[in-house]
Order: C-alpha cells, then structure tokens, then sequence
C-alpha cells in the first residue's frame, strides 16, 4: 500500500485480513460454502465530485514534487545503487517474513510483527474494475499496463499470473474518490466474507494513502486465495503506474517495506516508481520450490540465502 506515497500488503484471511501489510485474515468460502447473497448494488456516481477534481490536482503536485526532487526513478536501479547476495537475503527476510500492519479494535495499526512466508498456491488472475467515471483513455493506459506487468510477474516468479475479463480471484480496482467511498457492496460481492475492516479501510482511505491491497487466505492456510488492490484513478500516469506495479506485487506475497531495500519499490522514500531488478529476484526467491508458505524467518532465511547467492553468481 503506498502512503505519503506508500503503504505494503494487507494480508488477510478473510473473516481475517491482508493488505497493506496486515496479518492475513480468514474467510471459509471453500466448497460447500455458500456463496454470497445476490443482493441489489447500489448506483454509483457517475460524475466526478469537485473533491475528486481537486485530489487530482493535489495528486499532480505531488508527483511532480518527487520528480523535482529525483524520485520516482523508472530505471530500474544502476552502478548507483548496488546490492549482493546478503543484502538480497535480508531484505526478502525484513519484505516477505514481516507485516507491517496489524488489525485492532476494527482499525489498521502500523506496526510491524512477524510473520510466516505467504503467496499464492493457484493461478493468479487479474481483473481490472474501472469506475463509471474513469475516461475511456485512461481505462485502456491503465488496461494495458496491468497486461504488460501481469506478463512481468509471471516471469519473474514462474508462477501462472494473468489477465481475466471474468471471475477473477485477483480485483484491480482504478476507482474515483466518490466510487470507492460506495464500494462497499461491490467489495462484498467480489470477495465473499471480506469482513468490515477491509471495507472500511477501503472507503475510509485518507488523502495520504495512494493505494492499497489486501490478500486473503483461507483459515489457517498460509496460501493466498483472493486479493484486492484500490488504486486512486485521480493519479497522475506514472503515479498510478507505480501504483499498479507495487500494489501487484505485494499483492503475491511481498507483504511488507523495508528502508534499507534499494533499489526497491519496498521502500517508503519513494526514489522508485517501478518495479526494479532487485524487487524482480525477490519475486524469484518468493516462488522458489525450495521456499514452502507458511515458513517462518528462522527456517527460511538459510534457504533464501542460498537461492540468493546463486542468483548472484555465487558471491555473498
């Protein structure tokens, strides 16, 4: 999740809960389970709010702040930002073994706490949901570019991830403020059992969090089975890029921020926008078979250094 620019996953189990970087909560919609009650929806706005007009030029501004100011790099990382194997093992420890929010009382407290290894056992599919008031051109940018990473992730991890037009178990949703402030009904429909936390961190988003996305599990089920990430279609293109690229990734497993990742998007002082070759072997050690769901940092973490070093060529 990004605020002030950044935030991390919210892992949740549904009836449990997961984004940002949230203790995975739990839902058991397994089989047998019923499905959720087709319930009328509400209509949703279908013209932009002066707020929304006004939160896209305060998005603006931002971004063109961070750029004055260097951030927001697209190159990936370069001789600038080195890293070895031993920076990778401990970084993929502090990201993917740590969460960086808890659920208490009903609301999302930053705090980090350690945590298991999570991510998806079954085929990821995206589905991208846009608002009514989201322009034809930015749906078919913001389209195109969930395609373009989903292909990424893919390879990057070795694991089946992809775009779907129906039944999605992974919900891209590029809503305007007043959208996602009604989304509530939809967000029960698309993700049975989702519980009030998430929907009213959802509707309840500040002005200083730019995206967020929640993975949920089944129970005690360790494996991700359903995510949804909300990305403010008020952005500007490369904040919603970046938007999309962190959201989704986290969104497989990648649950948490770290300040001393670099090059990363796992990282709050927003120097990248994008994915970055470093964040790219995360993903790789994420979906390693070697890796099992559900290992803690202790187990993990002499594994992960090896798969590290071979992907460093051997040096620590």
């Amino acid at each position: 999740m990004r605020i002030g620019a950044r935030a991390g996953i919210l892992a949740a189990s549904l009836a449990a809960l997961s984004a940002c970087d949230l203790p995975a909560p739990v839902y058991d919609a397994g089989p047998g389970a019923p499905a959720a009650p087709e319930t009328a929806l509400p209509a949703l706005p279908n013209e932009r709010s002066q707020t929304s007009l006004d939160l896209e030029r305060h998005y603006a501004r931002v971004q063109a702040d961070l750029l004055s100011q260097g951030l927001l790099r697209t190159d990936g990382g370069g001789p600038d930002t080195p890293f070895a194997a031993h920076n990778l093992t401990n970084n993929f420890v502090r990201i993917a073994l740590y969460d960086e929010y808890v659920s208490r009382g009903g609301q999302l407290v930053a705090q980090q706490t350690v945590s298991r290894l999570r991510r998806w056992g079954s085929p990821v599919r995206l589905q991208v949901h846009f608002g009514a008031t989201v322009s034809t051109d930015q749906r078919v940018q913001d389209n195109n570019s969930v395609i373009s990473f989903a292909r990424r992730l893919r390879n990057a991890t070795g694991h089946p991830v992809s775009t779907t037009s129906a039944n999605g178990n992974f919900h891209v949703l590029i809503l305007n403020e007043d959208e996602r402030r009604n989304y509530g009904p939809y967000l029960e429909q698309l993700v049975p059992g989702i519980g009030d936390t998430a929907i009213r961190t959802v509707e309840t988003m500040p002005r200083e969090t730019f995206c967020l996305v929640f993975a949920f599990s089944r129970g005690e089920d360790p494996s991700y089975t359903r995510a949804v990430a909300v990305i403010r279609a008020e952005h500007p293109d490369l904040l919603r890029l970046s938007c999309i690229h962190e959201e989704l990734a986290q969104g497989l497993g990648l649950a948490n921020d770290s300040p001393d990742a670099r090059p990363s998007i796992f990282n709050d002082d927003e120097e990248f926008a994008l994915l970055t070759t470093h964040d790219e072997l995360l993903l790789r050690i994420l979906y390693d078979r070697r890796l099992q769901a559900g290992m803690d940092a202790t187990t993990a973490r002499p594994i992960v250094n090896e798969i590290a070093r071979e992907l460093m060529g051997g040096e620590s």
